[in-house]
């Protein structure tokens, strides 16, 4: 069942999913839900779905509408408000501090989370170094830009907006773009892997902190509701994604300054590549880093949710599940180590003269009519605002 309004759960069994009304969302989303009613076949679960600032403002390249929550915000409200008890969303769409009172219940499997190509149907068979000079090339992202544009001088990149439908509509009907840069995940689970023409490893482009996870938010205080969706954590999906997000909130990156990760992760050890990146490319700082993991406990279940909620504050919002705690830590502090290496190694100067480069040239975008923000969410919203201009 679907519902678009402010319905409310009055039963106890049946619990309200909060979603974007994209196509991709959607589908997401069901996957949360269906792996939600295999383990629990005896509740209801009912999709609420909405639009967010992201899904409005399609004239605008994402990095300079000038918020972290261009995809959450909305959702989070809502989550607040208990319209809907849980969200589901791409992990890479989630600021690396929530608003009070909002937690990561589970991160669930990831997709593959690199970068693909998707060629104009001219351009079939090719990749990105066999196109002709000066092909333009569609990304809405400042990292994956950056970066090809160090490695592909001869190419230019320029900004598309909207759904993934809708990008791909754009490249195939005509001839504006001879290609696009997408997250393989998108791509994979929207049924298009055959048009993936080159995965895009890291030496050509390293993928956003959080790409190809999904994450499900909930209210810190919904004891009930952290423990059940402990059962859906993926174990190296958490710990991997905690090093990534605790690399990106120590940088204070985010969508307008190119910040990307690369996560290789065994049952023993965690190893973290993070990199920097001036808006042309031609700055670039990269640093790797790893530690030894603990064999993973062999016991089931949540720790007790008011001591979860209690830690999950350290590790950038995630609420750690019982049988990794120790080595999500151990992963928070790889990320915060490697982080501060790169800090120290001229890290804050690219990334503020990029943040201020990209602000520069943002467009006077004229405010839209939206629904009154709940106290606690503006505030957060007008102080990640203040870090991302400073």
């Amino acid at each position: 069942m679907e519902t678009n309004g402010n319905g409310h759960n009055q039963e106890g069994s049946i619990m309200r999913i909060g979603s974007r009304d994209s196509e991709l969302a959607l589908k997401q989303t069901y996957m949360v839900r269906d792996s939600l009613q295999k383990i629990h076949p005896d509740m209801k679960f009912e999709i609420v779905t909405m639009k967010t600032k992201g899904d409005k403002i399609l004239n605008v390249a994402l990095s300079k509408i000038g918020s972290k929550s261009l995809f959450t915000k909305e959702l989070e409200i809502a989550l607040e408000e208990g319209t809907v008890d849980i969200v589901v969303h791409s992990l890479k769409d989630l600021p690396t501090t929530l608003p009070d009172g909002m937690v990561i219940g589970a991160i669930c499997e990831r997709e593959d989370p690199r970068d693909a190509v998707i060629m104009h149907p001219k351009y079939s068979g090719c990749k990105l170094d066999s196109l002709p000079k000066d092909s333009v090339i569609g990304t809405s992202s400042l990292r994956r830009g950056a970066q090809l544009k160090r490695r592909f001088p001869d190419l230019k990149f320029e900004s598309v907006r909207g759904n993934l439908n809708t990008r791909l509509r754009k490249l195939d009907e005509a001839d504006d773009y001879a290609a696009l840069i997408l997250a393989v995940a998108g791509v994979v689970r929207m049924g298009w892997k055959n048009r993936i023409s080159q995965y895009l490893d890291d030496d050509l482009c390293m993928y956003a902190v959080g790409q190809g996870a999904l994450a499900v938010e909930c209210r810190e205080g919904d004891t009930n509701t952290i423990e059940l969706l402990g059962q859906l954590c993926h174990t190296q999906t958490m710990i991997a994604t905690t090093a990534e997000r605790a690399f990106m909130r120590t940088l204070e990156g985010g969508c307008s300054a190119p910040v990307a990760a690369h996560t290789k992760i065994t049952d023993d050890s965690i190893e973290l590549k993070g990199g920097v990146w001036s808006l042309d490319g031609s700055e670039e700082l990269l640093k790797t880093q790893s530690v030894s993991l603990q064999a993973a406990d062999s016991t089931d279940g949540m720790q007790p949710p008011a001591k979860m909620a209690k830690t999950s504050i350290t590790l950038c919002g995630i609420v750690p599940h019982p049988k990794y705690a120790e080595n999500m830590t151990k992963a928070h502090e790889l990320g915060v180590d490697l982080a501060t290496a790169l800090l120290e190694q001229g890290a804050e100067r690219i990334l503020k003269e990029a943040k201020a480069a990209n602000a520069a040239s943002a467009p006077n975008v004229p405010p839209k009519k939206v629904t009154v923000l709940s106290e606690s969410i503006q505030e957060k919203e007008e102080e990640e605002q203040t870090v991302q201009s400073s």
